[in-house]
């Protein structure tokens, strides 16, 4: 078991600074015209693969990182330079957790190669799980899996909503419930191949923030898949459902599943927008003069920046300490995955306003980053559980 440390070590400033110069050299000069065109920007994440930022290699080498420090870190730094640009860079990481958490070493070996594609031509994989009916509410999932003995297929049918990279995905991997009766017990994953008949999306969703991220509803009609994209086969389904059926304890269902391993990923993610603002509000008030004198030199101004560093490193500590946790497989008896989500979601929020604030005028102008910083704060308090959501696993954790 790894020490805990918060000197880091060379390899992880190593990696800080190859990422961050990558988010400054090549993310922040597009993310203006990215934003303003709501496109995924392939060219960008054709660079990320061209640099080996894009690809399982480079996550592979983040996990196994014995602190668990190394995706925080990368997140960070990335989502640093924009948060639709990042996104659309790690949003197929998603999918490939799933892939990694539940599947088998041969559905590894099959699929994920297929989530990136080749440095040349690259790929995304989205992760299907959230319904129009069925988003905190994980249980009410509509989506359903019935297998075919006749043919050895799996048949997918229902609705997915706000799925990061749907429909223009490589590969899918959705969740559906194969026995509707268990719950949230009774659900499976499955990857869907690329040009599977029956997967459908309609429409790009026009979002307030991640612009140059792609979020779609997607529909599947009859979608058959192979009995080979069970993620986890037959037996490992079976006797999680045997299990249930019989009152005994199961392991976490497959979303869940998924979103353990990333809350503080997430996080991270949070903590990058909010240091950007952090930075762009603190450059501008030592700037920025007013009554003749710099306006960090009024007390209103240098308050709400210290309290802007003090929320910022506070929630870093507590992404550190989840990804430390879980790399470690050390338990979260108080919700530590979900606080470090909260805590750095909600500071992400926080801190762009008083960015805005700080700017004033001049922070409502498109000619400034931070009115985009904050239209794309929103979404941590939203996705991957609302903050409403993760004070509910917080309290049932410490009430137990």
């Amino acid at each position: 078991m790894a020490e805990f440390s918060l000197d880091l070590n060379e390899e992880q400033r190593d990696l800080r600074d190859w990422v961050h110069g990558f988010a400054s050299e090549v993310v922040r000069p597009a993310a203006a015209e990215w934003d303003a065109r709501e496109e995924t920007p392939w060219p960008v994440i054709q660079e990320a693969a061209k640099v080996g930022l894009y690809g399982f290699e480079f996550l592979a080498t983040c996990w196994a990182d014995p602190t668990g420090l190394s995706l925080p870190i990368a997140s960070e730094e990335l989502f640093w330079g924009d948060a639709g640009i990042g996104l659309s860079i790690f949003g197929t990481s998603l999918a490939v957790a799933a892939i990694y958490g539940s599947g088998t070493p041969e559905q590894l070996i099959e699929w994920v190669p297929q989530c990136f594609g080749t440095v040349d031509e690259p790929a995304v994989a989205a992760f299907c799980t959230t319904e129009p009916e069925a988003g905190s509410d994980v249980a009410a999932m509509r989506t359903r899996a019935v297998y075919d003995a006749a043919t050895d297929e799996w048949v997918l049918t229902g609705q997915k909503a706000y799925a990061t990279n749907g429909g223009i995905a490589n590969v899918h991997v959705v969740t559906a419930a194969v026995d509707p009766t268990l719950g949230s017990r009774g659900q499976a994953a499955f990857v869907v191949p690329p040009d599977t008949p029956g997967l459908a999306s309609t429409r790009k969703l026009a979002k307030l923030g991640l612009r140059a991220s792609h979020t779609a509803d997607i529909f599947l009609d009859d979608v058959r898949v192979p009995g080979r994209c069970l993620l986890g086969g037959p037996e490992k389904l079976q006797e999680r459902l045997d299990r249930a059926r019989s009152g005994q304890r199961t392991a976490s269902q497959a979303a869940m599943r998924t979103f353990e391993l990333s809350r503080p990923t997430v996080g991270a993610q949070a903590l990058g927008v909010a240091r950007a603002a952090y930075e762009y509000a603190l450059a501008y008030a030592k700037e920025r003069v007013q009554f003749g004198r710099p306006i960090i030199e009024n007390q209103a101004i240098a308050f709400a920046l210290s309290d802007m560093k003090m929320e910022i490193d506070a929630a870093r500590l507590l992404v550190w300490r989840a990804a430390w946790m879980g790399r470690n497989n050390r338990p979260f008896l108080a919700g530590e995955g979900s606080m470090a989500k909260l805590k750095a979601g909600e500071v992400a929020v926080a801190v762009t306003e008083k960015a805005v604030q700080i700017l004033g005028g001049a922070g409502f102008l498109r000619e400034h980053p931070v009115e985009r910083w904050y239209r794309d704060s929103k979404i941590y308090t939203i996705f991957e559980g609302t903050s409403e959501i993760q004070r509910l696993v917080i309290s049932r954790a410490i009430a137990r």
